[in-house]
């Protein structure tokens, strides 16, 4: 029997003229059997620290440091994997290859999980929905990824409300882009991402190999 496996998707300042310098899509994935444990461990973490509500990155502060020290040291003391890919948006050509921002969107989530659908699995993704837009996005994406996949089951958005996963998905990846950004003001956002580095044994604002499966950082070039 095919095992089945659950991917938490999210993505950061991915709007083309934000004035953000960088677009990040990444997720947390999941064998789908592990998935209530998961999700009653953190859930765990939060009440043993009067923690409620969501996990977010821009929520982060001294007060709930120890609540997201624990959830990040969890996700490393687990099988959950982490991934996430990179786009320089001072290199993006869309007229060059006639595509739209939201046809490149597409194209850059099929690089996040092109190498991570494997054939004898089948998939459901769930991607954080931001606005009524979402869901005609997603079911762009839907439709372009079964293209070369039949094994998706679902793809779909929720709310990150609804999913610890998806919460944990944003604070690493909100930890990536803060490092990225050269940001540093906040005490207990630094000591987060020291947590991470530390248990990565290197920076991550560099890539790592295409082997990685823990904590995979993919920097796309566009030149």
């Amino acid at each position: 029997m095919n095992k089945t496996y659950n991917f938490y998707c999210d993505e950061s300042t991915h709007i083309e003229h934000d004035r953000f310098p960088f677009m990040i899509l990444s997720f947390v994935s999941t064998p789908y059997p592990q998935l209530k444990m998961h999700n009653e461990k953190i859930r765990g973490i939060k009440r043993r620290h009067n923690f409620k509500g969501e996990l977010k990155w821009n929520k982060l502060s001294k007060s709930q440091f120890e609540c997201y020290k624990d959830v990040v040291e969890y996700f490393f003391a687990t099988d959950l994997k982490f991934r996430a890919i990179i786009i320089n948006k001072s290199q993006l050509k869309h007229e060059k290859f006639e595509q739209t921002h939201d046809e490149f969107y597409d194209k850059m989530y099929f690089q996040l999980l092109n190498n991570r659908l494997t054939p004898n699995a089948t998939f459901n993704i769930y991607i954080d929905i931001k606005d009524t837009y979402s869901y005609l996005k997603a079911e762009s994406l839907k439709r372009y990824l079964e293209r070369d996949f039949r094994n998706i089951r679902a793809l779909q958005v929720i709310r990150s409300y609804e999913s610890e996963l998806m919460q944990l998905t944003d604070v690493l990846m909100g930890a990536l882009n803060y490092k990225l950004r050269g940001l540093n003001k906040v005490i207990a956002k630094n000591k987060i991402i020291e947590i991470i580095e530390k248990n990565c044994g290197k920076p991550i604002t560099i890539p790592t190999p295409p082997f990685e499966q823990k904590f995979n950082l993919f920097f796309i070039d566009l030149k």
